[in-house]
């Protein structure tokens, strides 16, 4: 559950904010998505590794 402590007299569109950023954080909307259509792991594990190949590639980049 997200709590977002409000100081007296704060604005709610900040609160609300500071909400909708926990939110996001926590995952919950990417995960549930998803959830919606099943992937098979073999291509999760392709994603995964041409994701960490991008990765290296910028990091090499950088250097």
């Amino acid at each position: 559950m997200i709590i977002v402590p409000i100081k007296e007299g704060e604005n709610i569109e900040r609160a609300l904010k500071k909400f909708k950023r926990k939110f996001e954080k926590t995952g919950t909307m990417r995960e549930l998505r998803a959830r919606q259509a099943f992937t098979k792991p073999s291509i999760v594990n392709r994603e995964q590794k041409k994701k960490a190949i991008y990765i290296a590639q910028l990091q090499r980049e950088e250097e």
